[in-house]
């Protein structure tokens, strides 16, 4: 008898969970600048209730920032840290490398930034910012439409109740990837699925 690859493991843990869907996608963002508070922000906090909050009132606050350059100019003269209401100067300083980034490299908006996204060669200088692993460049593609896989604790643990564990991050988001081609569902929404899931089972 053939083992079951860790795709079929975890094909079968989603669909006796969370059913056989459809997963919507996480919806993201059109304002830029809670797209890059959104990735600066967010890990290790409890997003519903510290971030998702703080992003709403960002926007509000700062409807000029719906653009890179109008976050930028934002940035020039106020503070984000008092915006937010977030006291992490390492987490405001990787809002602003992200913002620098993007502005040199001619992106403004969400359109640009789904499209920019597509070049490994611009993924790969998104890492380089400081606080930017490979999960923050999955994530921030999700918030601008892109249907990826951004592997986080939540997605390692129900991955391991599966019997999937032990893997590399990208090791890990391909068997995502292919268990959602499995299970005929688009990866961003599947990843979607289980985070939300584990997040209230949490």
């Amino acid at each position: 008898m053939d083992t079951l690859s860790s795709a079929q493991l975890l094909a079968a843990q989603v669909r006796s969970v969370l059913g056989d869907g459809p997963f919507d996608p996480p919806g993201g963002w059109t304002h830029m600048g809670a797209v890059i508070c959104d990735t600066s922000f967010q890990a290790r906090r409890k997003y519903r209730s510290t971030i998702l909050p703080r992003l709403l009132q960002l926007q509000a606050a700062w409807p000029d920032a719906v653009t890179v350059r109008g976050f930028r100019n934002r940035l020039a003269t106020e503070d984000l840290a008092i915006a937010m209401n977030f006291n992490s100067p390492s987490r405001v300083a990787t809002a602003h490398a992200i913002t620098e980034l993007l502005a040199a490299r001619g992106v403004d908006t969400r359109d640009d930034l789904h499209e920019w996204l597509g070049h490994q060669d611009n993924r790969a200088a998104l890492r380089t910012v400081k606080g930017v692993g490979p999960k923050s460049v999955d994530y921030i593609g999700n918030l601008v439409g892109r249907s990826q896989v951004a592997v986080d604790t939540h997605l390692r643990s129900f991955a391991a109740t599966a019997g999937v564990a032990g893997l590399t991050y990208a090791e890990l988001r391909a068997v995502y990837e292919e268990a959602a081609a499995l299970l005929g569902h688009e990866p961003g929404g599947l990843e979607h699925a289980v985070w939300r899931f584990k997040a209230q089972a949490g």
